[in-house]
């Protein structure tokens, strides 16, 4: 049991060090903001999550220290972390930063022109 138990965690810690090496690569190498932001909501938190999961493992098949301050922490990365990634492309998308060339399509632009349009029309003048 304990060489299944020590496979197992040496497998999610190798894991989370590989996702972990492909958020970097994915943020030094991808061209704008929203890719990058992808990168690393995604591939962070799936190589974090691996990584606090095998130290949880470890701690309690091999040390018999059940952790519930880790546990937490692997629920609130997964919880928080694409949350936080999102909102913070949106607000670059809402402040005008413009995506890369290579982009092939908008969905959101002609939303947001209505949705200005809109908040145009509600707004009083102060004239």
């Amino acid at each position: 049991m304990d060489l299944i138990a020590d496979i197992i965690i040496v497998l999610l810690v190798t894991a989370g060090i590989v996702f972990t090496i492909v958020t970097v690569i994915g943020i030094l190498r991808l061209p704008d903001v929203y890719t990058r932001a992808h990168a690393a909501s995604k591939s962070a938190t799936l190589g974090v999550m691996s990584l606090l999961l095998g130290v949880f493992l470890h701690f309690w098949w091999n040390e018999g220290h059940f952790s519930i301050q880790l546990l937490l922490g692997i629920a609130f990365l997964f919880i928080t972390s694409p949350i936080g990634g999102h909102l913070m492309t949106r607000a670059a998308y809402m402040s005008g930063v413009e995506p890369t060339k290579l982009t092939i399509g908008d969905d959101l632009k002609e939303a947001v022109i209505e949705h200005r349009k809109e908040s145009n029309k509600n707004t009083p003048d102060d004239k």
